[in-house]
Order: C-alpha cells, then sequence, then structure tokens
C-alpha cells in the first residue's frame, strides 16, 4: 500500500506545528488524507495548513491540560480514520502539568491516554503512539508516577515517560483484540531525529550542539515521519515496534525493531492502565 491509498480518509495529527508531527502531517495532507492538526498554538498550525495545503482543519490541543483534551475531543465529530499521537515533550526543569502531575508522564502519556480513550469510539483504523528507544532503560512504579519517592532528572524522567506510553500501546493492543476490534494499535520510535525538543529556556549551548550533532548522524524530519507512515501505509501485525535499521537505531529505514523486557510486561501494563483511569478520570470501556 502507499499513502496515496489512504486519499480521503481522515487523521488526527498531534504536535503538527514541528518537527516530526509536521512532516507526518505535510506528508498525509499532500496524500489527500483529510487532516486534524491538533496543535497547542492555533496560529500557527493555521501557517502551517495553508503550507500544506490539501484538506486540513487546525484544532486546539493542549495535552498537558485535561481540560483541553476533554473539549477537543468533544468538537471531533464522525470517524477518525488514524489517531496519531505524535507530539511530545523533553522536560528541562521539574515542572508540572495545568492537573497537577509530573511534566513528562503527563503530557507524553497521560494526556495522549486521555486522548486515545476519549476518541476510541471514534478510531476506525490505527492508533499510533511515537515512543522512543530511551525507554529501554527506564523503570516505571504505576503507584509513583510523579516521582515523589524517587530522584528527578530530566533524562529519567523522559526514559519513564516513554516507557509508559510502550506500556500504553500494549495494553490497548491487548485489550482492541481481546475486544474483536478492527483497529490496529502500534508504536514507533523515529531513531534520533533533528527537531527542537531540546530548544528550552537555559539550554541554548546544549541545543546548538544537539543541533549540530544531529545535522551529521540523525535523520531528517520527514525520514523520522517515515516510522508512522510506515503503521498507516503496511499491513504490519497490530501491536508492532517500528524503528529504523540503522547504526543504533538512530537513523536508517523503517523496520519493526524489538522492546525492552519491561516493556512487554502485560502485568505493569494492566496496572499503569487502571492508575491512568483513575488518575484521568476516563475510562475507554474495553
Amino acid at each position: 500500500m502507499t499513502l496515496s491509498e489512504l486519499r480521503g480518509q481522515r487523521a488526527i495529527v498531534t504536535g503538527a506545528t514541528h518537527g516530526i508531527g509536521m512532516a507526518t502531517a505535510r506528508a498525509l495532507a499532500g496524500a489527500g488524507v483529510r487532516v486534524t492538526l491538533a496543535v497547542r498554538d492555533a496560529e500557527l498550525g493555521r501557517q502551517r495548513a495553508a503550507e500544506f495545503g490539501g484538506d486540513c482543519i487546525v484544532e486546539h490541543l493542549d495535552l498537558a491540560d485535561l481540560d483541553s483534551v476533554r473539549d477537543f475531543a468533544g468538537r471531533i465529530d464522525g470517524d477518525v480514520d488514524h489517531l496519531i499521537n505524535n507530539a511530545g515533550m523533553f522536560p528541562h526543569r521539574h515542572d508540572h502539568t495545568a492537573d497537577g502531575f509530573e511534566i513528562a508522564i503527563g503530557t507524553n502519556f497521560l494526556g495522549p491516554f486521555a486522548l486515545t480513550t476519549l476518541l476510541l469510539p471514534q478510531v476506525t483504523r490505527t492508533i499510533v503512539c511515537v515512543a522512543s528507544d530511551a525507554h529501554k532503560a527506564a523503570t516505571l512504579d504505576p503507584g509513583d508516577l510523579d516521582l515523589d519517592r524517587a530522584r528527578w532528572n530530566p533524562a529519567r524522567a523522559y526514559g519513564r515517560s516513554k516507557l509508559a506510553v510502550m506500556l500504553f500501546g500494549l495494553e490497548l493492543d491487548r485489550r482492541l483484540r481481546a475486544a474483536g476490534s478492527p483497529v490496529r494499535a502500534m508504536l514507533t520510535t523515529p531513531g534520533w531525529v533533528a527537531t527542537n525538543i531540546s530548544s528550552k529556556p537555559g539550554f541554548g549551548w546544549a541545543h546548538r550542539a544537539v543541533r549540530g550533532t544531529a545535522g551529521l548522524l540523525a535523520n531528517d524530519e520527514d525520514a523520522g515521519a517515515a516510522t508512522t507512515l510506515y503503521c498507516l501505509a503496511e499491513p504490519i501485525p497490530p501491536g508492532s515496534y517500528v524503528g529504523v535499521d540503522g547504526l543504533w537505531t538512530l537513523r536508517g529505514e523503517p523496520v519493526l525493531l524489538g522492546r525492552s523486557r519491561t516493556a512487554c510486561d502485560y502485568a505493569l501494563a494492566g496496572r499503569l492502565w487502571a492508575r491512568a483511569e483513575e488518575l484521568t478520570g476516563v475510562s475507554s470501556g474495553l
């Protein structure tokens, strides 16, 4: 299958104004897909929609605010063929979301969990969650998602949030298959991509160093989006984890990857799902 065969279908892409999300939305719009750009900055979203052309609409969404997630889901009418949970952040300091959650776990996991759960009755084909191989060095305690009992640092918080995404995808796939749903849940990692994720206050020198090195060793944004698009266009098994085939999975072409042992722990995934339902107040009914 090619992307052109998705013409006329409908996709929601979160974080579609920058980086991988922007490249994903641009490719889908170019293929004739009806794309909803779910973004924090609606003005920039409208600028991107004009640049992409095609059939694009813009809706405000802040995944760090569950009220915003609920409002967004309430504005979506009709079926959605593909939900792409792309938006994510790398925390530069120990902060919290509007609902009081640790910023990385709240933005990268709890917000997308609530969004997916609320939209699940309308999704008909594919849910893609963008994770990261950073999950492989992480551990997670569903009873301490805010890291109140553990030392906080940016890399640990980011890796743990992406492990939560991996476990979410694992349990979502299990529940969809158990329910006999035709919807496929997929996980991806784009490899190392030269994006603005490290552009944070006080990180100027580090961001310049990362971008400079990434220009030599990393995928560009279009190549980073290829793993997500692969999930939509290729007949791969539900529950797959798609990454890139290059050295240390930094860059290359889309390929099915293995994941950490922790990311395959169904018991842990079930506990995390229950905790996420408790914290967000959103239940899927699966």
